[in-house]
Formats: structure tokens, sequence, C-alpha cells
């Protein structure tokens, strides 16, 4: 039977990440103006993380240069990331790309070469892919591609072709920034000069890792939203006790106490379908697959409906652009398309169950 529970080592690898962001990436400094300049990545936070911590090698085998851990720590430290809603390439370089290189093989030399940098902090890559791409979904043909999260701030570019994938410096690439609803993820178009940048695969394999990378994105992305619930449930919490209305907290009165108690519940279960996500990818699971769409289907939504009950239970207060619910909200909001929106989860799920899908 599948053991969802944390490990020690998951426990520990939490309490580090959670002491690192606790002291250096306050959600309520973002809304000081670095959300909304458009380069909102602290440089040395991530180089913190990615280095003293050890998060960017989390998926890569220690013999290539990594951690050797799995797919189940690599979630632990996107909780982590969610619930601090921290602007951190962590997702898109640490698990998508890296998982994308990971499925090309060893025999890929000038992979090897990247991936060893990746897990070593040194350099940041992306997929050149739209972020609402599903991993069963149509990849973007060569040429100009929008809506690539976190290209603006990589080092290097994974760029599909017709006859293979390529990295590319991204100073030989065309990014141009794009207005972001999430400030805290920002989005790019890419165009690729022909020719430019270093042939890895060719396409049958390329296609492959490319897939692979985005199904490990899906299953992941499922942590991160879990995290941004976490957070928006206990804020919320300990808001309403704090808020006194008739000279009761507003938190003891029964209807606020029956939807947080609902959200509880959504919070609890949404654990429940991450951590199983999770482990299938770090199990290599037959049923990675499946568990991803489930994750996916349903972390989507109990994220958003946490973000919306933070904002309206903290009442005016919520409103306003100072308190950091709002990025919350536009982080769950962003992440709900990220990787397949739930309803193209649920069609995958229905293909891959046998059902017929409405």
């Amino acid at each position: 039977m599948t053991d969802l529970l944390y490990t020690e080592d998951e426990s520990d690898l939490r309490a580090a990440v959670r002491s690192l962001l606790t002291a250096r990436a306050d959600p309520a400094a973002l809304t000081g103006g670095r959300a909304e300049s458009g380069s909102p990545v602290d440089g040395a936070l991530w180089q913190a993380l990615a280095t003293e911590v050890g998060a960017a090698g989390l998926l890569v085998p220690e013999k290539r240069g990594g951690q050797g851990a799995s797919h189940r720590e690599a979630a632990v430290v996107l909780e982590e990331l969610g619930r601090g809603c921290v602007p951190a390439p962590f997702l898109t370089s640490s698990v998508v790309a890296t998982a994308t290189l990971l499925a090309l093989g060893d025999e890929a030399d000038a992979a090897a070469v990247l991936l060893g940098d990746l897990a070593a902090g040194r350099r940041t890559a992306v997929l050149a892919v739209p972020l609402s791409t599903a991993p069963d979904g149509p990849l973007p043909a060569a040429g100009r591609v929008t809506g690539v999260a976190d290209a603006a701030g990589a080092d290097v570019l994974l760029v599909l072709r017709g006859d293979g994938l390529y990295a590319v410096d991204r100073t030989d690439a065309g990014v141009e920034p794009q207005t972001a609803l999430d400030l805290t993820r920002p989005l790019a178009a890419v165009t690729v000069p022909e020719g430019a940048g270093t042939l890895l695969a060719g396409p049958a394999d390329a296609e492959a890792a490319v897939r692979r990378g985005l199904l490990t994105g899906a299953g992941l992305l499922a942590s991160e939203q879990l995290g941004i619930a976490e957070w928006c449930l206990e804020e919320t919490v300990r808001h309403t006790r704090e808020r006194h209305q008739f000279n009761r907290p507003v938190g003891s009165f029964q209807a606020l106490k029956h939807r947080m108690a609902q959200l509880w519940l959504e919070v609890v279960s949404a654990r429940a379908a991450a951590r199983a996500a999770a482990d299938a990818l770090a199990t290599g699971s037959g049923e990675a697959a499946l568990l991803a769409a489930v994750a996916q289907a349903y972390c989507s939504r109990v994220a958003v409906h946490a973000a919306e009950e933070c904002v309206q239970l903290h009442g005016g207060i919520g409103m306003t652009w100072e308190h950091p619910a709002h990025l919350y909200l536009k982080r769950a909001k962003a992440d709900e398309i990220a990787y397949g929106t739930p309803g193209r989860h649920k069609e995958r799920l229905a293909g891959l169950v046998g059902l017929d899908a409405p």
C-alpha cells in the first residue's frame, strides 16, 4: 500500500525550506513593488534555495551531480513555495526542464552537461512551451511561442522543433515580456531564430521527453496548489480569531465556522491527491498519468476556492493591494490553467479509465 505520510527526511527538508523562506521571503514584501517590477525573483534567495538547501538538484541522481532524491521531496519544496507564494524558477527549471532532460537518458552528452549545471544551481532552464500546455496536449511548432513562464530570467531555453529538442541560450533568442495575471510567475513570448542552439535529441525522443516533463510538472504543481490552499486557510482562521464584531471574534459565527470547516476538508483531500501524484511519479508507477490528472482536476479548484475565501473572509482588508491575499488568488487562478485546465484533466482521466467524457 502506498504510504502518503511524510518521511523524516521529507519533514527535515520542509523545516529547512520553511526556515529559509520565513527569514527571507515574506509574502507581504512582494506587495511593495517587486511583484509589479516584472522581475520578482530574488536571485540571492533562489541561490540559497538551489545550492544551500540543494533544491535545484533534488530530481537529479547523485552520479549526474544531483541530490538523488525523488518527486516526493520536490513536492515538499513546492508546498512551501506555494505557502509563501514565492517567485522562484523551481517548478519550471528544477522540475519541468530537469525532468525533460532526465527523460533523454544518459546518452545525450549535451543534455548531461546542462543537467549538471541545473542541479548545481549554476544555470536555470525553461521548456519553451506555453504554461497552459497539458501533458497530452498539442505542442507548439517552431516560431514564436507565447506564455512561456520564467523565460525572461532563464539562462537556457529548451526549444522543440520539427527535427528535435534544442538547448538555446536565452541571449540568442527574442524574449518579450507579457502581461501576466500572476505577478510572481512572469510570462514571455519567445522567438528563436532558425539554426540557433545545440541539438539534444531527435524528434521521437524529444517529444516523449517533453511530454514527460509536462506530466511531471502537472503532477507536482498540485503540491504548490496545496501549499497555497494551506496558507489561505491558516491565514483566514488567524484573522477571524483576531477580528471582532459585536464584541465577539468573527470566527465564532456559525456561518463562518462552517465555511472554514468545509475548506479544511477540501485541503485534507487535496493533500492526499497531491501526495499520491508525487509518490506515483517517484516510484515510476504506471498510474502516474492517472493520479496526476486526479490531482490537477481536484487541487486546482481547491486552491482557487481557498484563495477566494481568504479574500472574502478578510473583508475590506482582503480587497487591498497591501495585503498579500490577492497574490495568492492570482497565483491560484494562474495555476488553474497551468499544464492543463481541470476540465482537460477530467477528460484525460475519463480516457485513462475507459469512461466516455461528457
